[in-house]
């Protein structure tokens, strides 16, 4: 199961507005008739269990919304773009790969996330008659839909989370308990990703998944238990597996003890069950008293099974669902939604700055930009009425403060002009 991936989502862009005139016999000044453009496609996130990994984003890394369809003659609005809706694993964080920032986490069945807007279309010439202009040759292109690289990583949504050093027989106790299949073999680190087990207790169930064993400077990053461990984040409960036949299982719960609450101290905190493992072997078996009473200091519930041969194991899950059952009783509940908004004033400041670099004057700020974008390379005639809305934003008046001269270069996101009064 791959649980990590990079890839470029591009929404789509917005149709371009029409310049066009009604042409009508006997209607000799037929007025602006030019259609807008429809919106581009928006990029969607969608949580699906029926997904169980990211391996669909392993090879394909580069995915695209439909843009919006032109507008058309006789004010006929162009169609918009369709959303592209990419499906995810419940438990997906998404994050922005450029500035490391999350966007959105993705918890739950059918949890949805636009990741990337579509543009806006461009206005046709209608919006730009006025009465001292009312055949005007001026429509907006469409906006340009965003773009960014995102970094998709899956922590795993289960109950129960089974921890303990390598080949303490957590894959041998998953199948034990439920229909998964981990690979088993006798020797360290057979289990390099984690597993899920369905686990049922009479008609009740819960999710149990299989970390990779940890080792001593796990939170550290060693034997990559930085990868295992952000798994155990999410679990309610853990079943700790000790094998009871090694010299000193004192010392290996505490070394995963200590890897647990080195990588987040609140795990330290989380309950747990030791689950004593091998009890078959005679060497272990002598030493269930000393067990048992490691647990009572320990202060934790424990069971003694054999997960080869299935004996405790049916006990061992009823337990670990009673104790699913409590902490889930324990858990906040959600606060119930106001009944009305609240509505708070918008920041008041300037919605652009200006900057100097490379010798030119570069306007900041998603109004102004956008405008330029838009309306500014059309015509002379669009270009005009871009600078009389820049001059109502205060941008003219900004640019002259900040020095401005004629024929200085000014930009606009990736579109420079050279300054005229």
């Amino acid at each position: 199961m791959v649980d990590r991936a990079e890839i470029q989502v591009k929404a789509g862009d917005g149709g371009h507005g029409l310049i066009s005139f009604h042409r009508e016999k006997f209607v000799p000044r037929g007025g602006p008739d030019g259609g807008d453009g429809g919106r581009g496609g928006d990029v969607v996130l969608v949580a699906d269990r029926a997904v169980h990994g990211l391996g669909a984003y392993r090879y394909k890394k580069q995915y695209r919304a439909e843009r919006g369809a032109n507008g058309a003659k006789n004010k006929k609005h162009g169609r918009n773009g369709a959303d592209l809706e990419l499906t995810v694993p419940p438990g997906t964080i998404v994050r922005d790969a450029a500035t490391g920032e999350v966007i959105g986490d993705l918890t739950r069945e059918g949890d949805r996330l636009v990741v990337a807007r579509g543009g806006r279309g461009g206005r046709g010439n209608p919006h730009f008659a006025t009465s001292t202009n009312q055949a005007p040759y001026i429509s907006e292109t469409g906006q340009r839909g965003e773009e960014l690289r995102l970094q998709l990583e899956l922590k795993l949504l289960s109950d129960v989370g089974l921890v303990g050093l390598p080949n303490a027989g957590k894959s041998t106790l998953l199948t034990a308990v439920s229909r998964a299949r981990p690979k088993i073999a006798d020797y360290p680190f057979t289990t390099l990703e984690p597993y899920l087990g369905v686990v049922e207790v009479g008609y009740d169930s819960y999710v149990m998944a299989d970390i990779p064993g940890l080792i001593e400077g796990a939170h550290a990053g060693a034997g990559l238990g930085q990868e295992f461990l952000r798994h155990v984040e999410r679990t309610r409960l853990l079943v700790h597996v000790v094998d009871a036949s090694r010299e000193d299982p004192a010392h290996d719960i505490e070394v995963i003890d200590h890897e647990l609450r080195a990588y987040a101290p609140a795990l330290g905190e989380r309950e747990q069950i030791l689950a004593f493992n091998k009890m078959d072997i005679p060497a272990a078996a002598a030493t269930r008293a000393e067990l048992g009473a490691l647990a009572q200091r320990l202060g934790r519930p424990c069971a003694f099974i054999s997960a080869a041969a299935r004996e405790g194991t049916d006990a061992l899950a009823k337990m670990a669902f009673e104790a699913l059952e409590r902490a889930r009783e324990l858990e906040p509940q959600p606060a119930a939604q106001a009944e009305a908004a609240v509505l708070r004033p918008r920041p008041r400041g300037p919605q652009f700055t200006i900057e100097r670099e490379d010798g030119a004057f570069r306007v900041v700020g998603e109004r102004p930009v956008t405008l330029v974008e838009m309306l500014a390379l059309q015509s002379d005639e669009s270009r005009a009425e871009t600078m009389r809305r820049l001059g109502r934003m205060g941008v003219v008046a900004a640019l002259k403060r900040a020095g401005v001269r004629p024929g200085d270069p000014v930009r606009f996101g990736d579109i420079e002009l050279r300054w005229e009064e």
